[in-house]
């Protein structure tokens, strides 16, 4: 960007990225928000003056004194580009933003769960849902909870795009968030392909950890047609999305009530937890640890692209109010 000072740059690229997941124009006291939620403390006036500044490099627009801005494809292209050193290890700050964002109510069920929001061609969309369903009804997913939106309607932070259908599905941060309300660490480590066999989770065969990508391990396998999720759920053979975290094995007991739990409110996530000290489909483990196995969230999303349906998913992208999520079923 030119820019001589670092700082300046990360919360340039900060506003950006804050642009780029809002799918609409906003205004600086919502990207200020957003920012602190993040960990970026800056004051609307601060807000406002990287824009003016963003608005002269045509990274950003104005849209009217009331809308805000929106991110320009030239501000998208630097987003990809710029700074990849600091955008390292950003999916498990992510994760753990999000998490901490995550304020569901084990015994009330009520509160905020995260979301993956996935947006499909208006016209695909009915027709994508229908090879989804089955992946929903075979379990290997989160939770058969769903929210649908249309152009313009808002899930949580995001705003649908013109010519869209929205679909967030529950993302397995839920587990994180549930544990971490109840006082277990859990330590996030990679993203990868789980191998099914005999609808048994067998071994990883592909994996990025988080903390040394730049990208959303969950979008990557998508892209790159690496699932065969399908397979999976007619037939109990193949490979889904999944992650691995670790809890230390004192807090199994009290893990093994938050899942029962999170089952009770329709929330699965947990797709195997191990022993202690052992071994969980092939990952070494540290001594007194006990690995655990999360159901990616977007595998219907992953069926949908492997049936030859194009969207754009974002993993981990906002919370949204238990109370608004319904059966896909229904849908």
């Amino acid at each position: 960007m030119g820019f001589e000072n670092q700082d300046v740059e990360r919360k340039v690229l900060a506003i950006l990225n804050t642009l780029e997941d809002s799918q609409a124009a906003v205004g600086s006291t919502i990207i200020a928000k957003r920012l602190k939620d993040q960990g970026v403390d800056l004051s609307e006036r601060a807000v406002r003056y990287h824009l003016r500044l963003m608005d002269e490099r045509g990274l950003t627009s104005l849209v009217g004194r009331r809308d805000g801005r929106i991110i320009t494809e030239l501000g998208q292209a630097e987003l990809k580009k710029a700074m990849v050193t600091h955008k390292v290890g950003f999916t498990l700050s992510k994760i753990e933003v999000l998490a901490f964002r995550t304020n569901f109510n084990l015994d009330k069920k009520t509160g905020l769960v995260p979301v993956n929001v996935s947006f499909f061609q208006k016209n695909d969309f009915n027709k994508a849902l229908k090879i989804m369903k089955p992946v929903f009804q075979s379990g290997l997913c989160v939770s058969d909870l769903v929210v649908v939106a249309n152009e313009g309607q808002a899930i949580g932070d995001l705003t649908v795009p013109e010519g869209k259908v929205a679909l967030a599905t529950v993302c397995s941060i839920v587990v994180n968030g549930a544990l971490l309300k109840s006082g277990i660490p859990i330590d996030s480590r990679f993203g990868g392909i789980l191998q099914l066999r005999n609808r048994q989770p067998l071994r990883f065969i592909e994996i990025i950890h988080y903390a040394g990508s730049s990208l959303d391990p969950t979008e990557i396998f998508i892209k790159a047609n690496m699932t065969t999720v399908l397979e999976a759920a007619k037939g109990g053979n193949g490979e889904i999305l999944a992650n691995y975290r670790e809890i230390p094995a004192v807090c199994r007991p009290l893990a093994e009530e938050v899942v029962a739990k999170l089952k009770d409110a329709g929330l699965e996530g947990i797709l195997l937890m191990g022993k202690i000290s052992e071994p969980v489909c092939e990952i070494p483990i540290e001594l007194n640890q006990v690995g655990v196995i999360l159901i990616g969230g977007l595998n219907p999303v992953a069926a949908a692209a492997e049936a030859g349906f194009i969207s754009e998913s974002h993993a981990m992208s906002t919370i949204v109010d238990y109370k608004t999520l319904v059966k896909v079923s229904r849908v």
